[in-house]
């Protein structure tokens, strides 16, 4: 045997470590989505404190990323990335022993935490096991494959299992998994150096409780009214927080959060767009399989395949992106693609109880999946496009957290906004199709406005020159982190 064997073997080792961790995850993310209508059923939730099932995973995740990369720098990434994983792993197990809807929601959010810390640890490790060039093009490549191929087989996988055992068995799953990555991290995985510094916690918990109770008072006003005591004073607390948040990070000796970073209007475009861009994606998600299941009857598995067109298209194009942003530049795909899956966004919105999956869900999904694949690239981009080095950590993870709380700031308003529609229908196949229509148009019109943000703080001002930040894999640059974006970096 020759004596790079042992190096070759050690190094496949930690990408199965990272990846297997990784799909965990966004498994877990997506494998709600064709279970919920077995959720809600067991659970007997309202249609609003459906929401939270999703909702407390997306913010206490979104509103600890920073948190999570900071502990990383400071005490030792393969540390924390196990910690994590036992975190993750645990609550998992209490997800699928809950006997009761609020216990769901808390483990829920534990599972938050643990996805916070394995999240921006998996990448620091990967970038610290393969050095620059070709081999680490070909990790961040697979790392970038894993992001999609998880994010879909999760719809599928859940939609399985909720079909065939039971809605609890996809969290099951996640229990030897994570015990087995446990196990295998402290043989394979490197650990990185620390830093001295100190934690900010204070900007950590202005951020999520902030952003956690403006969600809480969106989604209250759809029970009570906008005007009901607690609703006020929800939007009152997170709305102050969040002013405290800029006050404390202003001071802050080592802030999670660098308000220098706000800045470029470039990457305040960047940030605001994909805040906007995934509050509309997330009821794409949350309502489509409502809707697949509830009107047009398809089991939960049936519904989970139903995503395909988009995934296909989607990962397609993002293979393309290389090619398109060498010709064109970044600030016309990204364009393009907000459009694209506007287009797709309205178009879905107009499905009624007697729509046809090929006309009415597909042909948008295609639209949708090939604007996915057109703006998430340049969108990571403009937001991590001229930081300094030090600031680079800061910067993916600002990206990452305006992603998950997009997402559960988004779910809050679009559930609200339908909570009403088809009250006077007697049908429940009717009442849920106007619900899908309405969060859809409302989503539509998130969209319109990300088109907006885009064009006019990141397109106009020159996004369209083309930016080494997608060509460079090295350690000064920071890595993208959504699945197209990886994708695309890797193979330019």
């Amino acid at each position: 045997m020759s004596s790079t064997a042992p190096a070759r073997l050690h190094t496949r080792a930690v990408l199965v470590i990272i990846l297997v961790s990784y799909f965990m995850i966004l498994l877990d993310n997506s494998i709600i989505f064709t279970a919920l209508p077995r959720i809600h059923s067991a659970m007997h939730y309202s249609d609003t404190g459906l929401a939270w099932v999703q909702d407390a995973y997306t913010l206490v995740f979104g509103g600890l990323l920073l948190l999570g990369a900071r502990a990383g720098d400071l005490l030792g990434r393969r540390r924390v990335f196990i910690v994590g994983l036992a975190v993750f792993a645990v609550a998992s197990l209490l997800v699928g022993l809950s006997p009761a809807g609020w216990s769901l929601i808390a483990a829920r959010g534990l599972q938050g935490i643990g996805a916070a810390i394995v999240a921006p640890s998996s990448l620091s490790l990967l970038t610290a096991s393969f050095p620059a060039g070709p081999a680490r093009a070909r990790a961040v490549a697979l790392y970038g494959a894993t992001a999609g191929i998880g994010s879909s087989l999760g719809l599928v996988v859940g939609g399985a299992l909720a079909d065939w055992v039971s809605w609890r068995a996809g969290f099951f799953l996640n229990v030897p998994i994570g015990i087995a990555m446990i196990v295998l991290a402290p043989r394979y995985l490197p650990e990185t150096t620390t830093k001295r510094g100190r934690f900010d916690l204070t900007g950590a918990i202005c951020a999520t409780v902030g952003v956690g109770a403006i969600v809480y008072g969106i989604i209250h006003a759809a029970d009570a009214s906008w005007t009901s005591p607690t609703t006020l004073a929800s939007l009152a607390v997170g709305l102050g927080l969040v002013v405290a948040l800029a006050h404390f990070e202003r001071g802050a000796a080592q802030p999670i959060m660098p308000l220098r970073l706000f800045v470029s209007r470039e990457r305040v475009g960047a940030y605001l767009g994909r805040f906007l861009y995934l509050a509309a994606m997330i009821g794409f998600f949350y309502f489509g399989t409502q809707y697949l299941q509830g009107v047009l009857g398809f089991s939960a598995f049936r519904a989970g395949v139903a995503f395909f067109p988009m995934t296909v298209v989607n990962f397609a194009v993002a293979m393309a992106i290389p090619r398109l942003t060498a010709r064109l530049g970044l600030g016309i795909p990204l364009a393009t693609g907000v459009a694209a899956t506007l287009i797709g966004m309205w178009w879905l919105a107009q499905v009624g109880v007697t729509s046809s999956y090929w006309s009415a869900v597909a042909a948008p999904m295609l639209f949708i999946g090939a604007g996915q694949g057109l703006a998430f690239a340049p969108m990571t981009s403009a937001g991590i496009s001229g930081v300094d080095a030090d600031d680079a950590g800061a910067a993916s993870g600002l990206v990452n957290t305006f992603h998950q709380l997009g997402m559960a700031l988004g779910l809050g308003v679009l559930v609200t906004t339908s909570a009403n529609s088809g009250s006077h229908l007697t049908s429940a196949a009717a009442v849920l199709t106007a619900r899908v229509d309405t969060a859809l148009s409302a989503g539509s019109v998130l969209l319109a406005l990300c088109l907006i943000v885009t064009v006019a703080l990141v397109v106009v001002p020159g996004v369209s020159v083309r930016r080494p930040g997608l060509t460079s894999l090295d350690r000064t640059q920071p890595i993208p982190t959504d699945g197209p974006a990886l994708a695309t970096a890797a193979n330019k």
